[in-house]
């Protein structure tokens, strides 16, 4: 069985890349809706395709799973175009009211986020009507400590967002500051488990069926991180450093070390686990993208492959 004859007809993927997460589409008789909108960046690409999508149709609904900016960059373009409702995790409403750039990561990490707005909020346990499907908030910790998965068991669908993808989940940031965040991340894999699942649809990359590989996939690194924390550190810089190189294609290697030192989640890495000078920072990273093929260095510049 192919994984698209596994999503119900009121529901769409528009699968993206690693700058702008998943959209997912619901295109219910009651009322049209999108979980997560993309990078800032690539706003007018995901207005496109969703108006493609929606054919003629208004959004009415927008709600992120998270707010990372990969995940909600594009809520401000949505919400001038569509006047839709959005709902956003409840813990992080005040600041988004106040729109604290510093507390939403956007500055520690050097990214763009349009300010937006808000209508309604979610918690774990709230249920939700998407494509006529009823689906389930769930607390997925560990990636981010706010996020929601959503569940529907009448299909067997999660969307993950990033506490789960095929081969991985995304960075577990709260241990850059000191917080914690393994054992969360395990306790949402834990979690996940549970659940009788027959599709997932990740955040990043294409949806999939094989969900205990996945499973057993991410248990293991989890594992592998909680052995040596540097690990998990030396991961988020590199991810870091080739996200901010996917928005930009190019940054002058003289622009990377004050580049990593002023950014709170690049510099905290190092502090803590890395240890290392601004300069020998940006000369370790540079070296990480390009031994794995992620970036070239031409001339004085660092470049996107």
């Amino acid at each position: 069985m192919s994984v698209e004859s596994l999503l119900p007809p009121t529901m769409q993927v528009l699968e993206r890349g690693w700058l702008s997460s998943n959209n997912i589409l619901f295109t219910g008789p009651q009322q049209t809706a999108l979980v997560d909108s993309g990078y800032a960046t690539h706003a007018p690409q995901t207005l496109a395709l969703v108006q493609h999508a929606l054919a003629g149709r208004p959004l009415d609904f927008l709600v992120n799973t998270h707010l990372h900016s990969d995940h909600c960059g594009g809520n401000a373009l949505l919400q001038q175009t569509y006047v839709c409702r959005t709902a956003i995790p409840a813990a992080e409403a005040e600041k988004v009211r106040v729109w604290d750039s510093a507390a939403l990561t956007y500055a520690a990490t050097g990214q763009q986020c349009e300010r937006f707005s808000f209508d309604a909020t979610l918690s774990p346990g709230d249920e939700l009507l998407l494509g006529g499907m009823s689906w389930q908030a769930l607390g997925a910790p560990g990636h981010d400590p706010h996020s929601l998965i959503f569940y529907c068991a009448e299909e067997r669908i999660l969307i993950s967002a990033d506490a789960l993808w095929e081969n991985g989940f995304g960075v577990i940031f709260p241990e850059l500051d000191g917080e914690s965040g393994f054992a969360e991340a395990r306790a949402t894999l834990e979690l996940i488990a549970g659940l009788d699942v027959q599709l997932v649809i990740p955040g990043h990359g294409a949806p999939f069926s094989g969900v205990q590989k996945a499973l057993d996939t991410a248990f293991s690194r989890i594992d592998y991180f909680v052995a040596d924390p540097v690990r998990n550190a030396q991961n988020a810089v590199k991810v870091m450093l080739k996200f901010l190189l996917l928005e930009r294609q190019t940054l002058a290697l003289a622009d990377l070390p004050p580049l990593l030192g002023d950014g709170r989640l690049f510099a905290s890495a190092n502090e803590r686990f890395l240890k290392k000078s601004e300069t020998e920072l940006a000369q370790w990273a540079v070296e990480q993208l390009v031994r794995a093929g992620a970036a070239e260095v031409v001339g004085d510049m660092l470049q996107n492959r």
